[in-house]
């Protein structure tokens, strides 16, 4: 009976001007709605596999990102940009539908990744675009708010950032934050993120050599901030092609 009543929905679903009938936690899905918590059972009958998706920037995501993250002066083609849904679990262990920009030269190797981490239950504390931060750093990383693609300039540069390509990830940000010493003074950055930057100590979400997220993001090809050493940008991973 399941199985009549779903082709039938996929049948009406294919007659003009239908809308589809809301079913749970289904609807969140196939609309997918960054942020919201959804029910494994849901993600199992609309399909794990069509939840980890590489799509072109369609027009209302862009204008989401038109004037934030894609500032007018940005250099980077609408089309080098794709857009990622992923399902994750957050700290809490809730199932949470995710988001993100990326270069189309990584989007299939996010997504894989993302798969992953889904499939071991690795915790990521929130997954929006950083347009709902204003496309501002500081409010994005104290949100503990993993992300990609922002089209700026290093600080205190006139270089660009990699994430201005969509090149580059920044993941769990709290709790792996950017360090600098210069001249035996240490800055964090984000300065909510002082307690996170002593990586001998044990916490939630730390990436070091041992953690998944990291072997993973290593496995595909990406370069690790933590390995720097002018700095440390613990949250970071990046491809320069």
């Amino acid at each position: 009976m399941k199985r009549l009543i779903n082709t039938l929905l996929f049948a009406a679903a294919l007659l003009p001007g239908y809308a589809t009938p809301p079913v749970g936690g289904q609807t969140a899905l196939s609309e997918w709605r960054a942020g919201e918590c959804v029910a494994q059972a849901d993600v199992e009958a609309f399909g794990a596999g069509n939840c980890f998706a590489v799509c072109e920037i369609d027009d209302a995501t862009f204008a989401r990102m038109y004037g934030k993250s894609y500032k007018a002066e940005c250099t980077v083609p609408r089309s080098e940009l794709r857009y990622i849904k992923a399902l994750h679990y957050d700290l809490d262990g809730a199932l949470r539908l995710g988001e993100m920009v990326c270069n189309r030269a990584i989007a299939d190797d996010l997504a894989a990744i993302f798969r992953t981490l889904y499939d071991a239950r690795y915790p990521i504390g929130r997954m929006v675009l950083i347009d709902e931060y204003d496309a501002q750093d500081g409010p994005s990383m104290l949100a503990n708010n993993s992300s990609a693609f922002n089209f700026r300039y290093i600080r205190n540069t006139g270089k660009l950032s990699n994430h201005s390509r969509g090149m580059a990830v920044d993941i769990n940000p709290l709790y792996n934050p950017c360090v600098i010493t210069t001249d035996g003074k240490t800055s964090v950055d984000p300065p909510a993120a002082a307690p996170y930057a002593d990586r001998t100590r044990e916490f939630p979400c730390k990436i070091d050599k041992n953690d998944l997220c990291y072997k993973e993001f290593v496995r595909h090809g990406f370069i690790w901030g933590g390995d720097w050493n002018s700095l440390k940008d613990y949250q970071h991973f990046e491809k320069t092609e």
